[in-house]
């Protein structure tokens, strides 16, 4: 292999998470993952008025699908009866009392209102996980686990600043 043909692949291999990140970004804002969302009204607006909504950093991970520090999200020690809900569009997604410690450093929880989110696959990191979404705003939560605790198994792993929380 010659430098040209390196050159060649390692920018394929660079641009290729872009490329699917749009994808995905497309394809979340007009995707219901053919589950029963009940009778939620979609909320679509434009890449420029989700911008003048949500600061920067909630842009960054509710629309293009980032993800905060580990440990930084002030709701890791959220523990106030209450709902936590999407930080775009304030559908409620989670109860306090199914949030746990996950030691993750993200506020995580065992269970969801499930007709309130989405998912679909997410090979980013060239690994299979499943990526969740508010069903409403298509705002990027997290990422769901099979490794949470009981009755349910899953851990709902989510961004703190994808949250706000409500007290009771």
């Amino acid at each position: 292999m010659n430098r040209r043909h390196f050159v060649l692949g390692a920018s394929a291999v660079a641009l290729t998470p872009l490329v699917l990140h749009r994808l995905s970004y497309e394809a979340r804002a007009n995707h219901d993952n053919g589950r029963s969302n009940g009778d939620l009204e979609k909320i679509r607006r434009s890449e420029d008025e989700w911008r003048e909504i949500l600061t920067k950093e909630e842009f960054h991970i509710l629309r293009e699908e980032g993800t905060e520090p580990a440990g930084s999200s002030k709701l890791n020690d959220e523990d106030r009866d209450g709902t936590y809900v999407c930080a775009g569009c304030e559908l409620p997604l989670f109860k306090s009392e199914w949030k746990y410690d996950s030691r993750t450093g993200w506020p995580s929880f065992w269970d969801v209102i499930h007709e309130h989110i989405g998912t679909k696959v997410d090979r980013k990191l060239f690994v299979t996980r499943t990526e969740y979404h508010c069903a409403r705003c298509g705002g990027h939560q997290g990422h769901v686990f099979d490794d949470g605790p009981e009755p349910t198994g899953k851990r709902w792993c989510n961004n703190g600043l994808a949250l706000k929380f409500v007290p009771a």
